[in-house]
């Protein structure tokens, strides 16, 4: 199946963290149908957390109940997944337990704090240490089983140590027994899902720990049930309750003015995600951060929308709907420029062309009146025409390496047609850049 760098945000081929690709095998049928996992001990073994850690984050992020069957290393999730699916899914948890916040590296180690419920995050690559950005279902499972076994052996039984402890007491404690050691209580792990996980486990020497702590988080999970762990009480809030939330995020970041650092566009994505609102958060960037300077705005926030917007419809879609909202407040001095404005979303990457065809095509009242709508449509026609035009061009050109001449506007503009053809569009341009304006009628 080969390999895949561990960030896979990074496409260097020779980038140093590999990782193998993740297999996924559906079992059963009806209500019986599950997905087990096949090589998730040396997926875990390459990203170095336990193997249970992702696969319950998988459960969390699905609403799917999880098993683990050490002896077998079978990992499973209940109902069908597909492994591309899961392969996504693994990449946020990648980047929420794994990645150091500071380099990108996964170079780094969890260190847990029962007594406290605290969760830290160590880097041997670049030395940073701090609490752990996440506030993710999983926390509540990580603090209940922490990672007690050196990165290096996972993808073995995670249980063969209390085996062979027991096998050195010569069964003093009986069959099934534990011992009492403190050591014990660190190496053990809980079987999580009810019922058997296979036919022929019922004489298996499993490590799972009868503590009274174990018995009250077993109990704990059975009533989850299918929604998984809850540890943040913003994610049962409604949609609106979390959208003031990020709403307040945003505006608190702007306001201080270190909404373009880096750090603090990590925090409002982190955010976004931990309200589960990043595809809609567009839609609150666009009213906090656009007015009639909209155009020297996204120069300046371009990185924060492109880490909402990047290979995200749903999410520009959304923008969109912010855009037309900045342009109802502001219309005498913007509904001039949607052709100019939308032009700029689209040379900055943020707006995709198959996004911007589909919005052309229907009038909406979701996020202005209709009427307004229209009019920020008719305003819009020359761009989404000129679009389609070099749409049409770009095609019927690909066969050909010859020079395409593109009229417009009684002006001769000489190129090579590439996936995205040249608009021209004036800006006027001052002394001082804030008053540049973007001017329609140059067009």
């Amino acid at each position: 199946m080969g390999s895949l760098n561990v960030n896979r945000n990074v496409s260097d081929a020779f980038y140093r963290y590999k990782m193998p690709r993740l297999m996924a095998k559906v079992e059963g049928k009806g209500n019986g149908i599950k997905t087990v996992i096949v090589n998730m001990a040396e997926v875990a073994k390459a990203i170095g957390r336990p193997a249970t850690y992702p696969t319950k984050f998988f459960g969390c992020e699905l609403g799917a109940q999880t098993q683990f069957d050490f002896k077998h290393d079978r990992f499973i999730v209940n109902g069908a997944h597909d492994a591309g699916k899961l392969q996504d899914l693994l990449d946020g948890f990648i980047r929420k337990y794994v990645l150091c916040p500071e380099c990108d590296n996964p170079e780094t180690e969890l260190m847990i704090s029962t007594r406290k419920g605290t969760i830290h995050q160590g880097c041997k690559a670049c030395g940073y240490y701090g609490s752990l950005e996440s506030n993710h279902k999983l926390n509540a499972y990580i603090l209940k089983n922490p990672p007690n076994l050196n990165p290096a052996a996972q993808g073995s039984s995670l249980t063969e140590g209390k085996r062979n402890k027991r096998s050195k007491n010569g069964g003093k404690n009986g069959e099934g027994g534990r011992s009492s050691s403190p050591e014990d209580n660190n190496s053990e792990l809980i079987v999580e899902a009810p019922g058997k996980l296979a036919e022929d486990d019922s004489n298996d020497n499993w490590a799972v720990d009868v503590s009274e702590a174990a018995v009250r988080a077993r109990m704990q999970d059975l009533t989850d049930g299918a929604k998984g762990l809850t540890i943040d009480e913003d994610t049962d809030k409604t949609e609106k309750e979390r959208m003031d939330i990020f709403y307040n995020k945003v505006q608190k970041a702007r306001d201080s003015g270190l909404i373009s650092d880096s750090v603090t566009i990590k925090e409002i994505v982190a955010e976004a995600e931990r309200l589960e609102v990043k595809s809609k958060a567009t839609l609150v960037l666009a009213e906090l951060l656009f007015d009639d300077k909209i155009h020297l705005q996204l120069k300046k926030h371009r990185v924060l929308f492109l880490r909402f917007c990047h290979e995200d419809q749903k999410a520009q879609r959304y923008l969109l709907g912010g855009i037309e909202q900045v342009i109802g407040l502001h219309k005498s001095s913007l509904l001039p420029k949607v052709s100019a404005i939308l032009k700029l979303f689209y040379d900055a990457d943020i707006l995709e062309e198959a996004v911007l065809l589909d919005w052309a095509s229907k009038i909406s009242k979701k996020y202005v009146s209709k009427e307004l709508s229209q009019e920020i449509h008719n305003y819009a026609n020359q761009f989404i025409t000129w679009l389609r035009e070099a749409e049409e061009e770009e095609e019927s050109g690909d066969d050909s390496d010859d020079d395409v001449e593109i009229e417009y506007n009684d002006r001769v503009h000489t190129s090579t047609l590439k996936a995205k053809p040249v608009l021209p569009v004036a800006v006027k341009s001052n002394a001082d850049d804030n008053e540049d304006d973007v001017d329609i009628d140059a067009i």
